[in-house]
């Protein structure tokens, strides 16, 4: 994988972390709401979104991969995060208007939130089972010291993006009507309820498919 030449590596594992990070999904919707508010709400939720992942990484480094592709683990996954997204999409679209103004209560969230959408999501421990886990066999070719960078290189691509998202919001709120403001958190709460949803039919389909 990528010869022997580190640096083109690591180019690689760049590109790929960033496909990925910029697809939107919960992380990102959560991003946009909590960054209404705070505009480091990125730099914190990508912080909770590393205190799942990096133990997942190592997981993965340490032959557990074979779990997680596990039919049954992604399918309890996916019921799970599938009730929690569902839940915290209706009321982030029924409350934005709470949201809006309790402004330390959303502050104080954004670590809790971005570890809770990693979590809630299958599909992330799916494309760290299979893409992910051949990124992780290609540092064995550059001995365990490898490691550490590809993680710090795969987690910079978050903290920039969930970064950039928050700042953006937060810096362009003010040119926002109400009613803009309602689409926004709506959208927000949309994504989440959509991914819910998704992972729930997902699920109970690979559910009827076991029995």
């Amino acid at each position: 994988m990528a010869g022997n030449d580190p640096v083109l590596f690591l180019a690689m594992v760049a590109f790929v972390s960033v496909s990925g990070v910029v697809t939107p999904g919960p992380l990102f919707a959560t991003a946009i709401a909590k960054g209404y508010k705070d505009e480091r709400a990125g730099i914190k939720i990508a912080s909770g979104h590393a205190l799942v992942e990096l133990p997942l990484i190592g997981a993965i480094f340490l032959g557990l991969d074979t779990i997680l592709k596990n039919d049954s683990v992604f399918i309890a996954i996916g019921l799970v995060g599938g009730i929690i997204l569902l839940y915290l999409g209706i009321d982030t679209i029924r409350n934005w208007n709470a949201q809006v103004t309790k402004a330390e209560e959303m502050k104080s969230g954004s670590i809790v939130s971005g570890a809770l959408m990693t979590a809630a999501n299958p599909y992330f421990i799916l494309w760290w089972a299979t893409v992910g886990a051949t990124l992780i066999a290609g540092t064995v070719e550059f001995g365990l010291i490898m490691l550490p960078i590809f993680a710090a290189v795969h987690l910079s691509c978050d903290y920039i993006w969930y970064t950039f998202i928050s700042f953006t919001v937060f810096r362009s709120k003010g040119a926002w009507s109400q009613k803009r403001h309602r689409y926004i958190f709506a959208g927000a709460g949309g994504i989440m309820v959509f991914f819910g949803l998704y992972f729930l039919t997902s699920s109970v389909s690979g559910l009827l498919q076991i029995h």
